[in-house]
């Protein structure tokens, strides 16, 4: 049992590592590429990272699945990775990481909506001081990139809608597969959707970057490390626990996401911190008494 917990914490460290890097990691992406094709790039890269493990794990898909595979692919990988680059054309790789933390209020709300989820009156008020808390570092603007539109941050709130809707979908429907099964065939749909893009892609402004080549690189570790290795971690995570407790990487993913952000000269003020506390607090309560399970 100790042994089982102690793997659960290291990965769940090892994500919120992982995961508070790949901001920085489009942002440096972005510097060349557009959004759209740092995005596409990400897919198509791990998947065919993932190549081997599809051709090996191809006839466990089957109709029963087949919906909820669909789901962990398109809601859970494609569209987030969209909303995620293009949201960083307006505001800065720490405000992304920190709004990442709704992800565990949105799979409180998802699972009790949609996946019937019993909850508690401090699960409520959770949600309550998460919103309030997001509502407030995008309404403050103070973490925008150079004068940008602060309300681009309502397309991660939307990503992490769609990462808490995969996550319910894993737990509830997909207990029975392995992590690397999972993102496996979650990327046999969305790689080649992402590659038919960049085929027609134009990328003159692109090569016309100084350092094209080394941001490439950047977008090829941010597929290798957060999407080909993270996603097989985080399925198997939320497979042997629960959805709420996968979901509560994003709990240390801001302070990873603010440490390079601040290294990379991006300002974070007093204000901020004060709304991130609030943000936490509304995570923290809507993981307490792990009873009420997901």
């Amino acid at each position: 049992m100790l042994e089982k917990k102690r793997w659960q914490w290291t990965v769940l460290l090892l994500l919120s590592l992982i995961w508070g890097s790949s901001f920085i990691l489009m942002k440096r992406g972005l510097e060349s590429f557009n959004q759209y094709q740092v995005a596409a790039f990400r897919i198509f890269l791990s998947f065919v990272f993932l190549l081997p493990m599809i051709l090996q794990r191809l006839k466990r898909l089957n109709r029963k699945n087949l919906r909820s595979i669909l789901i962990v692919g398109f809601i859970g990988n494609f569209f987030p990775a969209f909303l995620f680059t293009t949201a960083q054309t307006q505001i800065n790789s720490s405000l992304a990481g920190i709004l990442n933390s709704c992800t565990p209020l949105f799979t409180l709300l998802v699972g009790i909506l949609i996946y019937k989820t019993s909850f508690l009156l401090t699960h409520v008020i959770g949600l309550f001081l998460g919103f309030i808390g997001a509502i407030g570092l995008i309404y403050n603007g103070g973490l925008t990139l150079n004068g940008g539109n602060p309300w681009f941050a309502l397309l991660i709130i939307l990503a992490t809608l769609f990462y808490a809707i995969s996550v319910n979908e894993i737990r509830n429907y997909l207990p029975q597969m392995d992590g690397a099964t999972i993102s496996s065939l979650a990327f046999l749909f969305i790689g080649p959707v992402a590659g038919i893009y960049l085929i027609f892609s134009d990328y003159s402004a692109a090569m016309a970057t100084p350092d094209h080549w080394k941001n490439f690189g950047y977008i090829a570790l941010l597929a290798f490390f957060g999407s080909f290795i993270a996603t097989i971690l985080f399925n198997e995570l939320v497979r042997r626990t629960s959805a709420i407790f996968g979901a509560s990487v994003t709990y240390l993913i801001p302070a990873f996401a603010i440490m390079w952000g601040v290294f990379d000269g991006e300002s974070f003020g007093f204000q901020q911190f004060l709304w991130v506390l609030v943000v936490l607090a509304g995570v923290y309560l809507v993981n307490k008494k792990k009873a009420a399970r997901l």
